[in-house]
């Protein structure tokens, strides 16, 4: 085993959620190293101003790899999604993924911990294959792990310029039953979990957590933020047509969401490994309102990279 620090090398330092982790990790005390492509973006920037020490690398480039986990205990690892001419690209996706494990066994590092994406019963969407490779990787690498495997974020709400989600018009479109129970999690809660598991590597080794921290119906969500906000949100369940209109995907998408009965998660479990886990309103009322509210009625923003 190579000689290490207490450093965990967080990829994907620079998305939401990524970046969420390295503070979190800064926060309880732990070295970070951030690794980035280009240490001069603003978000790279403000991870160094934060604390994190930045190491230049890129997931197509395994030595860049080999340099950046030297002397890293452990590594949280969030991929960005890859998306080509054909759509998702899991085959790229789970070849950066792999590289990162590869780099991280061959470099000495003890843990690792991989956020990728919740499973619902009987899930059979190409979207997942990539992840699905990682997490085969990670399982096999014979370092300590765990899989973090959030449903949906929070944050989505927030989402601009997609054609489901986010609330344009005051209007909230998505594929769900309107009066089924969503699952659903803010960032900041994946991140806490990420802390958990890699403060603390021997509780949480082996496991696969699902990750949720409420799971309201998305006519009772829109009722929250509405009262939370005070500006009138309803939700629109979209018809399988509406649905097939759209994209094949999102019509598989709804299809499949019906065949399923969607994510389902643990939450009396979840609290009590994180008490202060969010439902809706917390994260409404912790600034998720004010985010919406400052959204106004610009319909145009570009989503937020999650």
């Amino acid at each position: 085993m190579a000689e290490h620090s207490d450093s965990v090398l967080v990829v994907g330092a620079t998305g939401q959620q990524g970046g969420a982790t390295a503070r979190g990790l800064l926060a309880a005390g732990v070295p970070v190293r951030a690794l980035v492509r280009d240490p001069a973006a603003p978000a790279a920037v403000a991870l160094a101003a934060a604390g994190a020490a930045l190491v230049t690398g890129d997931l197509d480039d395994p030595p860049s790899l080999a340099a950046a986990v030297a002397g890293a205990r452990a590594v949280f690892l969030i991929p960005p999604s890859v998306f080509g001419a054909g759509g998702w690209d899991s085959a790229r996706e789970a070849e950066r993924g792999r590289a990162v494990v590869d780099a991280a066994r061959r470099g000495g590092v003890e843990q690792i911990v991989f956020s990728g994406v919740a499973r619902t019963p009987g899930h059979d969407s190409r979207d997942l294959d990539g992840k699905t490779a990682i997490e085969e990787a990670v399982a096999e690498s014979g370092l300590r792990y765990t899989l973090l495997r959030p449903v949906r974020f929070m944050e989505n709400y927030l989402l601009r310029a997609f054609v489901v989600d986010g609330i344009v018009d005051g209007v909230n479109r998505h594929i769900f039953p309107a009066d089924e129970p969503l699952s659903m999690i803010a960032l900041a809660d994946i991140a806490d979990f990420a802390v958990l598991a890699l403060t603390d590597p021997a509780r949480f080794d082996g496991q696969a957590l699902q990750l949720a921290g409420d799971a309201p119906t998305p006519r009772a969500a829109a009722d929250a933020i509405s009262a939370a906000t005070g500006d009138a949100v309803r939700y629109h369940e979209l018809s399988e047509a509406e649905a097939d209109a759209i994209a094949p995907m999102i019509g598989d998408a709804w299809r499949a969401v019906r065949r399923t009965g969607g994510w389902r998660a643990d939450l009396p479990a979840l609290r009590t490994l994180h008490p202060g886990l969010r439902d809706l309103r917390t994260w409404l009322s912790t600034g998720g309102a004010a985010a919406i509210s400052a959204l106004g009625a610009d319909t145009t923003a570009a989503p937020s990279t999650l």
